[in-house]
C-alpha cells in the first residue's frame, strides 16, 4: 500500500516493502568524545543531537519491518585501502593512529564500532565502507536491488560529507531519498543548514528533506 511522507519541498509517496533506513555512519569515532571527529577539533556534542531522533526512527522501522542498513567508514589494519589523500588532514596522520577507543577510523576497534544507542540488531546489514560514499566499493547496491528497495531514508553524520555523498550516489542509481533533518548532523551548523537545502533545491533534485515525527508518522 502507498503511503506519504510530509517533506520538503514537497511530500514524497513510499511503500514500506520497497523502503529501506541507512544510518550512516554513527560510529564511536565520530560521536563520542576521543574519536577521530574530536582528533580534528570538532565538538562532539553538536552531533549527538542526532542520536535520540535517530533512536526513534529506528525503532519505527523495525516495528514495520523494514529492511534497516548500518555503515562504517573504516579501514584495514594495515591502510592498503586508505589512499595517501586521505591519510594526512592538516599536515597531520590521523587514520590508523592509536587513540582512547584504539586505533583511529580501523575497523575492528572500539571506536569504527557502532555506537550503544543505534547498534544493530540480529538481521540488519552494516556496510563496511573504506569511502565517504556508502555505495563506493561496498556491496550496497546490490543488497538494495536483491530486495527491490527504491526509497531510502538516510540518517547519521556528518550531514555534509558522508550523509550527502550517499544520497548523491543513490541518487544517480535511481533511488528516491528521504532525510530527516533531525536525524542527521553536522560540527558545522551553516553545512547542516546549506546540505539540507542542496538536497530538497530545485524541486528535490537528490532528495527530499523532513523530520522523524514526520517519518514515524508516515511509517505508522
Amino acid at each position: 500500500m502507498t503511503r506519504t511522507f510530509n517533506a520538503e519541498p514537497f511530500a514524497l509517496e513510499f511503500t514500506p516493502e520497497t523502503t529501506a533506513l541507512v544510518v550512516i555512519d554513527m560510529q564511536r569515532d565520530f560521536v563520542e568524545p576521543g574519536g577521530f571527529g574530536e582528533a580534528l577539533g570538532n565538538d562532539v556534542s553538536l552531533v549527538r543531537s542526532a542520536i535520540e531522533p535517530c533512536g526513534k526512527v529506528l525503532q519505527a522501522a523495525r516495528d514495520t519491518g523494514m529492511m534497516v542498513i548500518h555503515t562504517r567508514e573504516g579501514h584495514r589494519a594495515d591502510l592498503s585501502d586508505c589512499p595517501p589523500a586521505k591519510l594526512t588532514r592538516g599536515g597531520k596522520t590521523f587514520i590508523g593512529e592509536t587513540g582512547p577507543k584504539g586505533r583511529i577510523l580501523i575497523r575492528g576497534e572500539e571506536g569504527h564500532d557502532i555506537i550503544p544507542e543505534l547498534y544493530p540488531i540480529a538481521g540488519e546489514p552494516v556496510i563496511d565502507k573504506p569511502g565517504k560514499g556508502a555505495f563506493y566499493q561496498t556491496d550496497l547496491h546490490l543488497i538494495l536491488q536483491n530486495r527491490n528497495i527504491k526509497t531510502l531514508i538516510v540518517c547519521g553524520v556528518t550531514t555534509e560529507v558522508c550523509v550527502n555523498t550517499t544520497v548523491r550516489e543513490a541518487n544517480d542509481r535511481g533511488y528516491e531519498c528521504i532525510i530527516p533533518e533531525d536525524c542527521v548532523g553536522s560540527y558545522f551548523p551553516e553545512f547542516q543548514k546549506y546540505a539540507l537545502e542542496m538536497i530538497k533545491a530545485q524541486g528535490a533534485i537528490f532528495g527530499w528533506v523532513s523530520n522523524a515525527e514526520n517519518i514515524i508518522e508516515g511509517l505508522k
